[in-house]
């Protein structure tokens, strides 16, 4: 049975843990070390089951703790090469043979799992996202989305379980403290996914086969986890979804470990 746990997931660092019989997957690593060993402590997961670190994209809250992972566990750390060149310098010294590159839209075994790449907009040398595939179950992963293209939407499809960019609500980002260059960037098509659209796409995905939405990357200064959850539950309202009937909806908080949720 495939398991998905969120360790952290907001503007202040994210970090993810896949799991499918032996093979433990880490998708960034934007914590401390620290962090990341207690919150996998805390779900019972040893570092020896952790076979490597996936990297969406070189900002900081994506792989703060990766080079300390890497170095302290010796765990592989997997990334294009765009994304290799602009982060390899923030990482400290890694092994050769812990560097591994992959291309996008190419799939890949990791154990058991099979892990798809998929290009993603976003102001990053060459981000991504994630498909996680074992048997008949899917899980995906995509968050620093600037908008939703068709490239999207043909990797997100068919997820029953879906880790979805829910990052801003407009009205907080415009009346918020942050500079304008920087309001411009949130919800340019190279930044962040604001509620609404997010609300808008699980529509998308519920009609598409997704079972269980989970919202995340909140940010700090221009979200809070209730009205996330509320714009796309009244969305999903408007378009006949029902929320714990037709689709489990929930929200990820930004400093601490989720539940563990089993995709089946």
């Amino acid at each position: 049975m495939l398991k998905y746990c969120s360790i952290g997931s907001g503007s202040s660092g994210n970090c993810h843990y896949i799991e499918y019989k032996d093979t433990g997957i880490l998708v960034d690593a934007g914590l401390s070390g620290k962090r990341i060993t207690t919150g996998l402590d805390d779900i019972g997961i040893n570092m020896e089951k952790v076979k490597g670190i996936f990297i969406t994209h070189e900002h900081s809250d994506h792989i703060k703790g990766a080079g300390i992972m890497s170095r302290k566990y010796n765990i592989p750390i997997f990334a294009n090469v765009k994304t290799w060149c602009a982060m390899k310098d923030k990482l400290g010294n890694i092994e050769s043979n812990n560097m591994k590159v992959f291309e996008n839209d190419k799939t890949y075994s990791l154990g058991d799992v099979v892990i798809r790449p998929f290009s993603i907009p976003h102001d990053a040398s060459d981000a991504v996202g994630y498909n996680f595939y074992t048997g008949n179950d899917k899980m995906s992963i995509a968050t620093d989305i600037g908008y939703i293209d068709d490239n999207i939407r043909r990797h997100l499809y068919k997820s029953k379980l879906v880790v979805l960019e829910s990052n801003y609500d407009p009205n907080m980002l415009m009346m918020g403290s942050y500079p304008y260059s920087l309001k411009k960037r949130v919800m340019s098509e190279e930044g962040h996914l604001s509620n609404e659209d997010a609300a808008k796409f699980c529509v998308e995905l519920i009609n598409n086969g997704t079972e269980r939405i989970l919202l995340a990357h909140l940010s700090k200064e221009n979200n809070f986890p209730e009205l996330a959850y509320e714009t796309s539950k009244s969305i999903l309202t408007q378009n006949d979804i029902i929320v714990g009937q037709d689709v489990k909806l929930d929200v990820l908080l930004r400093e601490e470990v989720s539940d563990i949720y089993k995709v089946k």
